[in-house]
């Protein structure tokens, strides 16, 4: 009887240990980035989902319970989530949680490296994601949270974050060897909103966001018509539209300067599996617009 009991009492004990630590991410490739250095010890909550977009996202009550019992929230930072001030109040006094601002240990760039063309008014661009460089520093921060909030895992989350970040070096050197194959000479990059400057500072294009760094700030007739003055000057060969493009503006963009309307980028990380087919599909989709 009692060796029945210490059996199920271990059992118990290790059914406690092996339950994975649950994570809320408030941005798509946040939980994409925490699945590949929790694996199997942790379970995340993907609290965005794939219809929301992430500049006017806000977690409602119904959301925020499906994260109840998580030991960390991962967000993007730099601006991106205004209701961030709110949201660890809320986390901290109702669930314990801790809020991990991935965006502020990374390098922002500045408006005086953010390409405007007069028309965006934001000090920092939030879209560091398109910086494989940053990713890879980003996996660092999340891993070091994640053993630190679970230290019996902490080696494997290191290891599993110095595995990806191997992986994110192969990616990083793949994109290099396609841009190569656009002339400096074309590395203009025309975009809908301003979401891509972080890869324009990588590898070496100018920026032409035709919307400022969320979808809501449109040009002004004046502004426009300096943009289009920069897309013919520069002789920009193609617009890279987004599923949430404007079509009106772009229409007028491509009647008035003859341009190209190329397919579309993917800024927000919706509507691919993981980080990695987002940047594959980024950087074929501009290789196949403005290599010769």
């Amino acid at each position: 009887m009692v060796r029945r009991l210490l059996t199920a009492l271990a059992l118990t004990v290790t059914c406690i240990h092996a339950t994975p630590m649950k994570v809320a991410a408030l941005h798509p490739l946040l939980a994409d980035l925490a699945r590949e250095i929790g694996k199997d010890h942790v379970e995340v909550i993907d609290l965005m989902g794939p219809n929301n977009d992430p500049h006017s996202f806000q977690p409602n009550p119904e959301e925020l319970n499906k994260a109840q019992g998580a030991r960390l929230y991962l967000v993007s930072g730099m601006g991106l989530e205004d209701y961030l001030p709110k949201l660890k109040g809320i986390v901290a006094s109702s669930q314990g949680a801790e809020l991990i601002d991935v965006g502020s240990t990374l390098p922002p760039l500045e408006q005086a490296e953010v390409t405007d063309h007069d028309h965006d008014h934001h000090t920092i661009d939030p879209h560091w994601w398109h910086s494989i460089r940053l990713f890879q520093r980003a996996t660092g921060v999340i891993a070091e949270s994640f053993a630190s909030a679970d230290s019996e895992h902490a080696a494997e989350y290191r290891q599993n974050a110095q595995n990806y970040r191997d992986e994110l070096g192969k990616l990083d050197r793949w994109a290099k060897r396609e841009i190569a194959k656009i002339p400096r000479a074309n590395r203009h990059l025309a975009t809908a909103h301003a979401a891509f400057n972080y890869f324009c500072h990588d590898f070496g294009f100018e920026a032409f966001p035709i919307q400022g760094i969320n979808h809501e700030q449109m040009p002004d007739p004046r502004e426009l018509a300096n943009l289009i003055a920069a897309l013919k000057k520069n002789q920009v060969s193609a617009i890279f539209p987004e599923k949430e493009s404007n079509p009106k503006i772009l229409q007028t963009l491509t009647e008035d300067t003859g341009i190209q309307l190329a397919a579309p980028l993917i800024a927000d990380g919706r509507g691919v599996k993981n980080y990695e087919e987002m940047v594959r599909y980024n950087v074929s989709t501009i290789v196949k617009a403005l290599a010769p």
